[in-house]
Parts: C-alpha cells; sequence; structure tokens
C-alpha cells in the first residue's frame, strides 16, 4: 500500500464518526514540518505568519517549539487579538488604515509593548498620530524594504508590488524622519521575497518554465542579499539598537537564513503544505492539512459528485488557485465544471469505488484560506482525532 493510500485509510478511520465536510490537521505532518522549518534555519528563530495557519491553537503549538519565536500577523485586530489573549511578540506584517485599532494600541502599555506595526511612508505615520487620540504609548514601527528584482531600468520587475522603499537609502531618511518624530520607535525591518519562497521552481510538466524561474530566482537571491545588507547597515547606523531584520518565506529559508544581516525568518506554509508548495527544489514537506467532501451522487461510470469544494484561493485567477482532489488517488475535475459552490464532478477510475456517502480528500492550493471556510480543525494522530481546535472563524474572527 502507497503512502498516500495508508493516509486514506488513517483518515477515513479516524473522521468515521464525522459528516463531511470535515477539514483536519494531520499533527504528525505538521510537527513533521515544523522540525524541517526550523532545521533550515540553521539556528535563526521562526516567526509563524499566522494568516498561513488561522487557528490559535496551533500557532501556540508552533510557538511552543525551539526554534520558533513571535508571530507575524496580517491585520490590526487580528495583531490586537493575538497581544489580548497572551502572544506578547506580534508583527504586523502588512500598514494599516484601522483608526479605531491604532486608538486602543496607543493607550493600552501592553499592546504598545507586544505589537509592531509596518510602515513605509510619511503618510502611514500622520494617520497613526491622527488616530491616537490621548493615547500616548510609544508605537513600535518596522520598515518593509522592496525586494523586488528590476532589470533594464526598472522596466522588467520580478516581485510584488509591495513598499516603495527599494534603495537603501530611501529606507534610511525614513529611518532618520521616525527616529526624530515623537510617539514612534524603529524596531525593525521586513524584507520577503516573494518572489523567490513563494514560486515554485519545479512545475510538473513544464522544465523550460522551471528553468526560468530558478534563474531569475538565483539573480533575485544575490542582487537582494548585496540590497539587504547595505539597507540593515544605513538604517543600524540610525538606529543600532534595532531589535530584528526579518526575511524569507517557506520556500526560501535556508537561503535567507545564510545572510548575515538577516536575524529571523518568516514562515507558515510550510506547516501545513498546501498543493502550492510541491513544486521546489529547495523542500519537500508533508501535507499536514485536508478537507473531505462527502459523495452524493455517481451520475455515471468513473464519475461521481461531492458537495461543495469550489475554495479557491486569492491571488491571479487559474488553476493553480484551485483546490486539488488528493484522495483517493487519480480523482480530477470535469474540465467543463471545475470545482463548484455546491456540487463538484469528479472523474476517474477511482469514483468506481466510491459510494454515496464516502469522504474525497482535498488539498487547498493555500494555507490559512483553508479555515476561512471552516469552524474546526479535527486534530488527528494516526488514525484518530485527539483534539478539536476552533480556527479564527470558529471564534467569530474573519479579519479580512
Amino acid at each position: 500500500m502507497s503512502q498516500r493510500a495508508a493516509d486514506r485509510v488513517r483518515y477515513d478511520r479516524a473522521t468515521a464518526h464525522l459528516e463531511a465536510p470535515v477539514a483536519i490537521v494531520d499533527l504528525e505532518a505538521f510537527d513533521a514540518n515544523a522540525a524541517d522549518l526550523v532545521r533550515r534555519a540553521g539556528g535563526k528563530p521562526v516567526r509563524v505568519a499566522s494568516k498561513s495557519v488561522r487557528c490559535r491553537a496551533l500557532l501556540e503549538r508552533a510557538l511552543a517549539r525551539p526554534g520558533f519565536a513571535g508571530i507575524m500577523s496580517f491585520t490590526m485586530a487580528e495583531s490586537l487579538w493575538l497581544a489580548r489573549t497572551g502572544f506578547d511578540d506580534v508583527l504586523l506584517a502588512y500598514p494599516s488604515a484601522d483608526r479605531e485599532a491604532y486608538a486602543e494600541l496607543a493607550a493600552d502599555p501592553k499592546l504598545a509593548r507586544a505589537v509592531a506595526v509596518m510602515v513605509d511612508d510619511v503618510a502611514q505615520l500622520d494617520l497613526i498620530d491622527a488616530a491616537r487620540g490621548s493615547g500616548t504609548e510609544t508605537i513600535r514601527v518596522c520598515l518593509e524594504l522592496d525586494t523586488s528584482l528590476r532589470k533594464f531600468a526598472g522596466r522588467v520587475r520580478f516581485g510584488a508590488l509591495r513598499s516603495p522603499l527599494h534603495d537603501p537609502e530611501q529606507l534610511a531618511a525614513l529611518a532618520r524622519t521616525i527616529a526624530t518624530r515623537p510617539g514612534f520607535r524603529l524596531v525593525g525591518i521586513m524584507a520577503y521575497e516573494g518572489h523567490v519562497a513563494g514560486v515554485g521552481d519545479a512545475l510538473a510538466g513544464r522544465p523550460l518554465r522551471s528553468l526560468s524561474i530558478r534563474l531569475m530566482q538565483s539573480a533575485a537571491r544575490k542582487e537582494l542579499a548585496a540590497r539587504r545588507a547595505e539597507a540593515v547597515r544605513a538604517v543600524r547606523a540610525v538606529v543600532p539598537d534595532l531589535e530584528f531584520v526579518n526575511g524569507g518565506g517557506t520556500g526560501s529559508v535556508q537561503q535567507t537564513a545564510a545572510e548575515d544581516a538577516v536575524t529571523e525568518i518568516a514562515a507558515g506554509s510550510g506547516l501545513y503544505v498546501p498543493r502550492l508548495f510541491d513544486n521546489y527544489t529547495s523542500f519537500h514537506g508533508r501535507p499536514a492539512a485536508l478537507f473531505a467532501q462527502p459523495v452524493v451522487r455517481r451520475p455515471g461510470v468513473g464519475v461521481v459528485t461531492v458537495l461543495g469544494g469550489g475554495y479557491p484561493a486569492s491571488g491571479a485567477a487559474g488553476p493553480d488557485r484551485l483546490p486539488v482532489p488528493y484522495l483517493p488517488e487519480g480523482l480530477r475535475y470535469d474540465p467543463q465544471e471545475g470545482p463548484g459552490e455546491v456540487q463538484t464532478p469528479l472523474i476517474g477510475s477511482p469514483a468506481d469505488d466510491l459510494l454515496i456517502g464516502d469522504k474525497v480528500w482535498f488539498r487547498h492550493a493555500k494555507a490559512g484560506e483553508l479555515c476561512e471556510r471552516f469552524a474546526e480543525l479535527q486534530l488527528v494522530e494516526g488514525d484518530r482525532v485527539t483534539a478539536v481546535v476552533p480556527t479564527y472563524r470558529g471564534e467569530g474572527k474573519t479579519f479580512l
């Protein structure tokens, strides 16, 4: 029996008492993935990206392991909620315009100590000052360096459209502004190389595309390592006691950790290992988060229909943003229909062995977004569910 077939037996047995749709996290795979992230980080702490987990119990599980430290959050409201519920090191990875949350942050010493917010523009500082009201707490801030690789005088760009701060002198100029502005304290730099960490370089059946990605990423890593080191030097000349320099992502942990300028690594998707992280030469994780839909129809030979399943992931629309039928192995979407909002036809020879009520297991394209569909996660050890924990949604929190 193959490993995947054995996993299907375990998951079916563990959830035999549960009706689908149902979502699980295989704790053995989760823990193995966590250990691999720590190994690849080479002694530098891993900050957990909460958007890729979206479950407090599993954030706590990761942070309880040696080698993990701190959370990278995705909204101000989430950051404050996490700080209020016991997490004392929260870095907000994206600028916010949440005035009410800024007022709360500025008025609460505990929150102000626990949370650092992202800025890349003086206008963001102005918004915070206008929002703070009577709050007098110093706001801890982090600068984001744009990591994109630019060629031909900037006409060609590889990387996300994020921070406007691309050059070290731009970062240092904003650092000087913050250093002389009352009510703010610069504590860190973040530089997320999404075009390296978040883009697979071993696409099945596309060797030329994979080669072009590897060549781009090799050039990008070399350019960014030099520019990031220069940027850190420039900012440390202004703020010598900078607390952290954050970089990386699941797909580039070991390469980013090798840079002397980087003090910590960000990663989150590597804990669940969704389908978009199957296509890397630098690491191979174990799928830990899955969801099951029930078979509700058998339209014909080689075809079954499951309830729902149309859970697309964010990003540019395309087949790679869709969940993938995973167990039993060999099922695929009908190209005329794809995964549907209320029903999903699946074709392939394994369909003939499925009965009404059987479960078909899927993997989501991205990590934490799966938790926006489910209120709880069944935690599986071996062939048993040993705990049930709420997702953010299950705690009544939908931050975006």
